[in-house]
Order: structure tokens, then C-alpha cells, then sequence
């Protein structure tokens, strides 16, 4: 019997390839349990995405490479049209948006932080997952979080206040900008309750915490 779903590793990427005919929610079920089986074999690392077999719009392309990240330690960067030269092509995009990410907008970190991990980085850094209690994140750029931040977070390591904090949700221990230090009462350390995004920022010799707007926006001063 055909596999609704083959996998194509290639160096620079994965092309996965679909049964033309399998409702959509078939086939994601098929594509999460073929990479659900396959987590250790892929690994960690930063893939570009194609697919073969059948047509595809834009969101279901998005919702499949979704299953794939959410199922695989695989970080998907990218998503490519099938090409004639795919192997080049592959390579291509997913050099070009490498490039993009360890340019000055930092770095991706994927995964959950747990008390008593420390994690430092040279770049800013965006942590895909949550900042338990009891972790620790430096950067000498900015921190941003998409996730809960309730442990430390320390931006400008190397001295620099223009840089900031951002999380979906801020509940933190301690955040750190250059040498300023805002700590959270006994009352907010425990606390867990959802914040909604939020940006902490340093500005006239004190750290601000507000809601994530166009106006907070306005006010970031970066080098």
C-alpha cells in the first residue's frame, strides 16, 4: 500500500512528499506521525520546507510545516516552491534566510527553559517557548519571548541600554537592561497571571514595563 507521506531528506532541506487525493486532516495526521516517529533520526537543526504530490495554497502549506515543527525538533525557516533545480534552490533559500536571522534581528532559541538552566547569547535572541522560574536568559541585544517570561531575563550584557525585553507574557523575577536592575515583589514573583504582551525598556535612568503598543514602540531606542 502507497505512504500518503514520503520524506526527501536533502542537505539543505526536507521535501516532503504528499498523496494527491488524502483529505487535508488525514494527511496532517499521517505527517505528524511519520515525523513523531522520526524526532530522534532528524534531529535538531534549521530546515527549509518543500512539497511535492499536490497542490497546495499558502495556509495549508503554513499549516503543514506547523505540524512538522510541532511534531520534530526540526526548526522549519523557510518554505520553497518546487523548482527544477530544487536541490540548488533549497540550499539557496535556506542560506539566504540563515543570513537573515544572524544578522542584527539575533537568533532563534527553540524550546522551554527550567529552573536552573542559563542560557547566553552574543546576538538578540527570540526563545520560542517559556522562561520558567528559576532560568535564566542573557543576551548582549535585546530578549524577546514568545512564550511566558517568569525568570530572569538580562539584555545588554555588554553594557548597551538600548536595547529591551519582550515577552507574551511578563511575569519575571528580574530583568536586567546594562546595569539596571527591576525586580518583581514577592507578590509578582509568585504570581502567574496572563500579563498580555508587554515590553521593558530603559529610559531617564529607570526600567518601564507597559503593554505592547505603538506608542511603547515609539519610545525604543536601539544602536
Amino acid at each position: 500500500m502507497k505512504e500518503p507521506v514520503n520524506i526527501k531528506g536533502t542537505k539543505s532541506g526536507i521535501i516532503l512528499v504528499l498523496d494527491p487525493d488524502m483529505p487535508l486532516e488525514d494527511l496532517k495526521e499521517a505527517v505528524k506521525q511519520k515525523f513523531t516517529s522520526a524526532r530522534k533520526f532528524f534531529g535538531n537543526a534549521l530546515v527549509a520546507l518543500t512539497f511535492e504530490g499536490r497542490k497546495l495554497t499558502d495556509d495549508e502549506k503554513f499549516s503543514l510545516a506547523g505540524v512538522v515543527s510541532d511534531n520534530s525538533d526540526l526548526n522549519v525557516v523557510c518554505i520553497t516552491e518546487e523548482n527544477a533545480e530544487k536541490e540548488k534552490f533549497l540550499e539557496k533559500a535556506l542560506n539566504d534566510k540563515l543570513a537573515d536571522l544572524s544578522s542584527n534581528t539575533g537568533k532563534f532559541y527553540k524550546g522551554t527553559l527550567r529552573n536552573g538552566q542559563v542560557v547566553d547569547f552574543e546576538t538578540s535572541i527570540i526563545i520560542l517557548g517559556d522562561v520558567n522560574a528559576g532560568a535564566q536568559v542573557v543576551s548582549k541585544g535585546s530578549i524577546i519571548v514568545l512564550g511566558a517570561l517568569y525568570g530572569n531575563a538580562f539584555a545588554g550584557a555588554g553594557g548597551s541600554k538600548h536595547v529591551f525585553v519582550a515577552a507574551l507574557n511578563m511575569n519575571p523575577t528580574q530583568i536586567r537592561i546594562g546595569d539596571s536592575i527591576a525586580r518583581a515583589s514577592d507578590s509578582d514573583a509568585k504570581s502567574q497571571k496572563d500579563t498580555g504582551p508587554m515590553i521593558a525598556f530603559f529610559e531617564n535612568g529607570n526600567i518601564y514595563v507597559e503593554p505592547i503598543n505603538r506608542e511603547a514602540l515609539n519610545d525604543i531606542h536601539l544602536d
